[in-house]
C-alpha cells in the first residue's frame, strides 16, 4: 500500500510540474486538458483520479507556486539584522519574482484572480504569506516597534498593498522604472509603520468648524 501511494504522490508531482510549465508558459485559458495529458504522458483517467477538473488541477500548481514563493521570500529574509530588515528584505524578494519570474506572474498574479476568482486567490495567498509577514510583525512587537494589538492590522496592511504593487508589476514585467517605484513605495509604508507607532490625529479639516 505504501509504494502505491507513493507512486501515486509521484504520479501527481509530475502532473503539477507539467502543468505549471504548461500554464506560466501560455495560460490558463489556452491550455486544455489533452495538452496537459500529452505532456504528462498520463491517461485521463489517471489525472481525474488526482483532480476532478482543470481548476483544481489549477488550484493545486497555485499553490505550490505559492510555497515556492513564501520559501524564497523566507530565504532572503534571513539573517537580517532585525525583524523590519527581514520585512524589507523578504518585500524586496517578492516584487523581484513579480518582475522577473514567469510562473509568479502568469499563475500567481494574472491567472489565479481570474480563475479562481478575487476572495478565494486570496485566501489562498493569505494562507502563506500572511503568517510569514505576521511573524515578522510578532517580532518586531517584542522589541516595542509596533504594539501587540496591531499586529493583524499591520499585516493585513502591508500585504494588501504588496499585492497591489506586485500586480502592477506583472502586469507591465518589462518596465524597471515601475518596479524600483513599486519598491519605494512598499519602503515608504514600511517606514511610516515603523517610525511612530500612534495612531493618526484628525485632520483639522475634518474637526474645523462646519466639519460634518
Amino acid at each position: 500500500m505504501d509504494k502505491r501511494w507513493d507512486r501515486g504522490q509521484a504520479t501527481r508531482q509530475h502532473m503539477v510540474g507539467t502543468a505549471t510549465r504548461l500554464f506560466a508558459a501560455d495560460g490558463y485559458e489556452a491550455v486544455s486538458i489533452e495538452a496537459v495529458l500529452k505532456a504528462c504522458g498520463v491517461s485521463r483517467g489517471a489525472l481525474y483520479h488526482h483532480f476532478s477538473s482543470k481548476k483544481a488541477l489549477f488550484t493545486a500548481v497555485l499553490e505550490t507556486a505559492e510555497a515556492r514563493v513564501c520559501e524564497q521570500v523566507r530565504q532572503a529574509a534571513q539573517g537580517a539584522s532585525s525583524p523590519i530588515e527581514g520585512l524589507r528584505a523578504g518585500c524586496a524578494a517578492w516584487l523581484a519574482l513579480a518582475a522577473d519570474d514567469q510562473t509568479v506572474r502568469q499563475i500567481v498574479l494574472t491567472d489565479a484572480p481570474a480563475v479562481l476568482g478575487w476572495q478565494a486567490w486570496r485566501a489562498i495567498d493569505g494562507e502563506h504569506s500572511l503568517g510569514l509577514i505576521r511573524g515578522a510583525f510578532t517580532l518586531a512587537a517584542a522589541t516595542g516597534r509596533v504594539q501587540a494589538d496591531r499586529l493583524d492590522l499591520y499585516a493585513q496592511l502591508l500585504l494588501a498593498a504588496l499585492i497591489e504593487v506586485a500586480l502592477m508589476i506583472a502586469r507591465a514585467p518589462d518596465d524597471g522604472a515601475l518596479r524600483l517605484a513599486g519598491t519605494d513605495a512598499v519602503e515608504r509604508v514600511l517606514g511610516a509603520l515603523f517610525a511612530v507607532d500612534q495612531p493618526l490625529t484628525a485632520s483639522p479639516a475634518l474637526t474645523g468648524p462646519g466639519a460634518g
